[in-house]
């Protein structure tokens, strides 16, 4: 190792040798050039960083730099390890961070298969392939944006509610990315990225719907119209205001009628436990049980598998077309379940115990609000309110009988029918006792005084109405 001033002329003159050797530079200490026995040469700087490790990070190959710009850039590199920074090892954990691609590999593999239900799984794993890789793949982690995530957002408009199931993997993901040490604490580049409304929502059975619906069921268990499982899946569905996966997941061996309660092992959101009332205590009593068939509702062909959603579903879509009930997907059960809940009056940890939600809103989520209760409850509050004023109470309304229909020919009249002037204040004989009667009537009227000149358009137009009159 000699101790040379580095320059353009040493740097040519070095040759190679039959081992590393290295020219170190009297002007900036640490600074040095590295010949191989290759041939190649290497401007590199050693430097001790402030946790007493000794450093020699490449800065780059001679011809790519010259003399003067690789001894810059190492006059800046151990400026940096005098303020305790240590070049090497930033370089090295920037080369060292994941792309989004092995972040998205790393979700799955050690978060999501671990903590999600395999329906999430898919979803995440398809959220992922279709939307994340193609807009983001080959990035960096800390390298993402919340302008990228804004435009992979905006690029999902059309499909708001695909947009809005990517935004929240994506969130949870540079969570995790914290959590691993790919980015630093709070740059979750998500934040204050709005969702997209989403529109739909689930239909109320109403009232008079439900009457339909069950004098149907009835009548389609007397006379055999429709399978006794899918009958008693949806009576099952309505007594536990349960979800259609729980209900075609449900087993014998969960139910204990002995203590009167329903035990599922693993649902949508972990283990559930539900009491057994009287009508579901029934329905569960007299239902058939197939041999060696773990399964309250077995599928029909197969009866040691669960019925399949689509088997439920068809005969869901068929029973309510065959009921006349508009059409309503099967969660439409658990919504009408959990306002009947809501409007027995019973309190609302109660209430949430039987549908099994874990919070009250979204258990609220699912109460709908019907027009009786309301118009019952606006007519109570005006009660009350003329009460208090002394005034009489308000009189029973009587439905009116339907107006006949009108006949399809008008009739027709001899005389022609007089002049007429709907009743109103100020007339008499059917003339306007005031002077502001149509003849009268000026809309742009000028007021009078020195200061009061009308706009040009507005002269104009009484100009015009002045003409008409004549």
């Amino acid at each position: 190792m000699s101790k040379l001033k580095l320059t353009k002329t040493v740097a040519d003159a070095a040759v190679r040798k039959a081992k590393d050797y290295e020219i170190r530079d009297t002007i900036v200490p640490g600074f040095l050039l590295k010949v191989t026995p290759a041939g190649r040469k290497m401007f590199m700087v050693a430097y001790t960083a402030a946790n007493g490790q000794r450093r020699k990070p490449a800065i780059g190959r001679y011809g790519q730099l010259t003399v003067e710009q690789a001894r810059t850039i190492a006059q800046d590199w151990l400026a940096e390890v005098r303020r305790g920074g240590d070049p090497s090892a930033e370089r090295s954990a920037a080369r060292a961070v994941p792309t989004m691609k092995e972040l998205c590999d790393r979700f799955i593999d050690e978060y999501s298969l671990a903590r999600n239900k395999p329906s999430t799984v898919n979803g995440n794993r398809s959220y992922i392939r279709t939307h994340i890789l193609p807009a983001m793949g080959k990035k960096k982690v800390p390298d993402v944006s919340r302008a990228d995530v804004a435009k992979l957002m905006s690029d999902l408009g059309d499909r708001p509610s695909a947009a809005n199931h990517t935004l929240s993997c994506l969130r949870k993901m540079f969570n995790l990315a914290e959590v691993w040490g790919y980015r630093t604490d709070g740059s979750n580049p998500c934040r204050h990225i709005q969702k997209y409304p989403e529109r739909g929502s689930t239909r109320l059975i109403r009232d008079g719907e439900l009457r339909k619906l069950f004098d149907y069921l009835d009548q389609a268990e007397q006379e055999g119209l429709e399978h006794p499982f899918i009958t008693l899946a949806i009576r099952l569905q309505f007594e536990f205001a349960a979800r259609r996966s729980e209900i075609l997941a449900l087993e014998w061996d969960w139910i204990d009628f002995e203590n009167r309660r329903v035990v599922w092992p693993d649902s949508k959101t972990g283990g559930m436990s539900k009491p057994l009332g009287t009508e579901a205590y029934r329905l569960l009593e007299n239902a058939p049980r197939l041999e060696d068939s773990p399964y309250v509702v077995p599928s029909i062909f197969d009866p040691l598998k669960p019925m399949p959603k689509h088997t439920y579903s068809s005969g869901w879509a068929r029973i309510i077309q065959r009921a006349g009930v508009p059409h309503c997907g099967t969660h439409a059960v658990r919504h009408r379940a959990a306002t009947d809940i809501a409007n027995s009056g019973v309190p609302v940890k109660v209430g949430m115990a039987l549908t099994a939600h874990k919070t009250v809103t979204m258990f609220m989520r699912y109460v709908h609000v019907e027009d009786d209760p309301v118009r019952a409850a606006a007519d109570a509050v005006a009660s009350r309110r003329r009460g208090l004023l002394g005034a009489p109470p308000l009189p029973t309304p009587v439905a009116e009988p339907a107006p006949s229909p009108a006949p399809d020919i008008a009739p027709v009249r001899s005389d022609p029918a007089p002049d007429y002037a709907p009743p109103a204040l100020g007339l008499e004989d059917r003339t306007y006792a005031s002077r502001t009667k149509l003849g009268n009537y000026r809309p742009y009227r000028k007021l009078a005084g020195p200061n009061r000149t009308a706009p040009p358009k507005i002269a104009s137009a009484a100009a015009q109405l002045e003409a008409e009159r004549g």
